[in-house]
């Protein structure tokens, strides 16, 4: 046997391998057992994609085997979905049609291929405008079926599991958007295991030491947590089996990227983060017994044994959230003098948790009461979404930005004046309410009564408030509105009103000047209106228009005079007045003289050394995150071409990696000795004499520091303030950590943004 035949007989036995698993998933799941249509969409996808390689070096058909695989085992989807990810690529990549995957597999597959295929290549494109149009694609496809975004993450998902196969900075567009977007998604369909897997590997993609770092502390402080577990735990198992229940307690450990991005927000250690892990009970509900009342008997038998944190009850069993995720949350002091936090939920709430409400009733065939109401939850959300599609802002980016906006919100619970009840977002104002209502009830709104108390439209609304809106006739949406809404819904709504407003205004100054040239016997045509432009000083006629019916600008008495005067000289001054050219102010207007980089010399598929003595020549560091050597970071080409560098985890970079991928270079530093960087460094302990003499000794005498900036304020004995330093790399500003941590009285010393 030939070495090549050896390869394929083994290519050929590892994807027969991956089928059969595919089978035994569904095998075990409790669908209508279709085998013969898996079969044929196998066969038939593996046919289409013979002798394709992925770029691991794999067979093609691996890729829509391991969505299927995740589709049938880790959503809990039946036949449909399962061939659906077989064919997922077929109509892109090779050259069979959607009317042909109808002529073989029927009318429903062949629609949610469609759908897919439509949103392939990610959500993002190059331009905004086909970012905006893939995503309104992809969510006007949802709404139809919601199957076609869950194969989508699903597919997101193998492509992150195998993200090690593609270019650094391949690896940062697509974790970026993965972090932007499918994460948030995943969270909204309640895919709760999907979602934090999907966090985790951006996270280790795009910070690995951070990550490495976090998952070597987990490892070395498993022993302790076991043992604090095991001190809480053993009392509770018979308190619990006194209760006569089929149950299963265990540890949950928080995930990397969530124990980083607590650290992050409050800004503490790794040892600071007390919920490190949670206490999970899941049981099997008894048939004759609420099972509301067996979450709170279980409740009542662990606030037995362990003293409640009031503040830390969360009943989502009661009203579930938007995603369908149910459970009974509280927080108790541990016999280790250590806060634990328990979460209670029925093996049914726990797969709805694991799994996606969205995957868990929609598609199975014996449907309850239980999940038709968390039906009309998902519904809810999708007909948020529709309101948004019906009214996407004109701005292609901010139409995105109003996506995700409805994704990754936390919930408050608000009632009308008859006792409904409405979800909106933690934040959100008596205007978003009125929105929520209707839009013409928005679009008419000047002000609210919360509990029968009368409030301005920006006051931000609490779980429990009753609301009523006033509303007036003569009220029309303001631009001001935009500063105090937070659901997506409000503000497309607010958006397409004000646009349909100034057009009106529009025309009403378009008219207002032809009156006016009319009645000095001038024709309208471009040249003349040019000489208007140029002598108010607009760029636009729709500027101008607009400025007359605000009555910004007078409409002349005597056209013909505006008319005489020599427009090149208007046009000179319209152009001066643009760019700030001789006028008093010009001085304050300071142009950055930033390196200019020809882009086409980079080679993508490389990683960009930044050198020292390239520094400011040929790049420069972005000021929204001021990164120094030994940050992780990446190159971003600016409109300009100029080589711009900022952290991994800088938001800004977030942003662009998401909408400006093809211009992610991935980037390291070389050694910087000579060029100085400006760090932060917050520090925080007890108050002493002296101190403060001892913390300049060691920054400007022990360490040859330059201080540029000294802030502290004390306050009871305690004082805290930051320190503004110029360094060369990380190493200087860890090496100054650790000596100023050893002054007496210090307690905390951490480097921030």
């Amino acid at each position: 046997m030939s070495e090549t035949e050896v390869i394929k007989a083994k290519e050929d036995g590892m994807v027969q391998e991956a089928f059969e698993r595919l089978l035994s998933s569904y095998a075990q799941s409790n669908h209508r057992q279709k085998f013969e249509i898996i079969n044929k969409a196998f066969h038939f996808a593996n046919q289409a994609h013979k002798g394709v390689k992925r770029r691991s070096g794999e067979p093609y058909i691996m890729h829509p085997l391991a969505v299927a695989q995740i589709v049938s085992e880790e959503m809990g989807l039946g036949s449909t979905s399962i061939c659906s990810a077989l064919l997922h690529d077929v109509v892109e990549d090779t050259d069979y049609t959607v009317e042909d995957i109808r002529n073989v597999f029927g009318d429903k597959i062949a629609q949610i291929v469609s759908g897919l295929t439509k949103i392939s290549g990610g959500i993002f494109a190059e331009a905004a405008s086909a970012q905006a149009e893939n995503m309104r694609r992809l969510l006007l496809t949802m709404s139809d079926d919601i199957r076609v975004i869950l194969i989508k993450i699903a597919d997101r998902l193998h492509n992150m599991r195998t993200l090690g196969a593609l270019l650094p900075a391949k690896q940062y567009k697509i974790a970026g958007e993965t972090m932007y977007l499918y994460a948030p998604m995943a969270h909204r369909l309640g895919l709760f295991s999907i979602k934090t897997e999907l966090e985790d590997l951006s996270f280790r993609h795009e910070h690995p030491e951070e990550y490495k770092q976090i998952a070597l502390k987990l490892e070395a402080t498993a022993s302790n947590r076991e043992k604090i577990y095991e001190h809480f735990a053993t009392p509770l198992y018979s308190k619990l089996d006194e209760l006569g229940i089929q149950y299963k307690m265990q540890a949950r450990v928080k995930s990397i990227y969530s124990i980083w991005n607590k650290m992050e927000a409050k800004k503490v250690d790794f040892g600071d983060i007390y919920d490190i892990f949670a206490v999970r009970i899941v049981f099997s509900p008894n048939p004759n017994v609420d099972v509301k009342k067996q979450c709170w008997d279980i409740y009542s038998a662990i606030t037995d044994l362990y003293k409640l944190r009031p503040d830390r009850i969360r009943d989502w069993v009661s009203r579930p959230k938007a995603n369908g995720y149910q459970a009974l949350h509280l927080t108790v002091m541990g016999p280790d003098g250590q806060w634990i936090e328990i979460q209670i939920r029925s093996d049914k709430m726990d797969e709805i948790d694991e799994k996606g409400f969205a995957a868990h009733w929609k598609y199975k065939e014996h449907v309850d009461q239980e999940t038709i109401e968390e039906q009309t939850e998902l519904d809810r959300w999708l007909e948020r979404i529709q309101d948004i599609l019906e009214a996407p802002s004109p701005n292609a980016m901010d139409f995105l930005d109003t996506i995700k906006l409805n994704l990754y919100a936390a919930e408050i619970f608000v009632f009308t004046p008859k006792g409904e009840i409405k979800t909106l977002p933690l934040g959100a104002t008596a205007l978003d309410f009125a929105f929520e209502i209707h839009s013409n009830v928005g679009d008419r709104c000047i002000g609210a009564k919360v509990n029968h108390k009368l409030v301005p439209l920006s006051h931000k609304l609490t779980s429990g408030d009753q609301v009523e809106i006033l509303t007036s006739r003569s009220q029309k949406p303001r631009t001001e509105w935009l500063n105090f809404v937070t659901t997506a819904k409000a503000k497309t709504k607010i958006e397409s009103s004000l646009k349909k407003q100034k057009k009106e205004k529009i025309k009403e100054g378009e008219q207002l000047l032809e009156k006016c040239l009319e009645k000095a016997e001038i024709e309208p045509t471009i040249q003349i209106i040019d000489k208007f432009l140029a002598f108010y000083g607009y760029p636009k006629k729709e500027d101008l228009y607009y400025a007359f019916a605000e009555k910004q600008v007078e409409l002349p008495e005597h056209p013909q005079k505006v008319l005489k005067e020599n427009s090149e000289n208007f046009l000179l001054k319209y152009v001066k007045q643009a760019f700030n050219v001789g006028t008093k102010d010009s001085s304050e207007t300071k142009i950055v003289d930033a390196p200019i980089l020809d882009a086409r010399k980079i080679d993508r598929k490389k990683t960009y050394i930044l050198e020292e003595a390239d520094f400011r020549k040929n790049y420069m560091a972005a000021a929204c995150c001021n990164p120094i050597p030994g940050d992780e970071v990446l190159g971003f080409v600016s409109d300009e071409s100029r080589l711009e560098i900022h952290k991994r985890s800088c938001p800004q970079a977030l942003m662009l990696k998401t909408r400006f991928g093809d211009r992610i270079i991935s980037c390291d530093w070389a050694g910087h000795k000579s060029s100085s960087f400006p760090g932060k460094i917050e520090i925080k302990g007890i108050d002493r004499m002296g101190i403060l003499n001892d913390i300049t000794q060691v920054i400007t005498n022990d360490m040859s520091v330059n201080m540029r900036k000294l802030i502290l304020a004390s306050n009871d004995g305690f004082f805290e303030g930051t320190i503004e330093v110029s360094v060369h790399d990380v190493d200087d500003i860890n090496k100054m950590s650790s000596r100023l941590q050893k002054i007496k009285g210090i307690k905390s010393v951490k480097r921030v943004d």
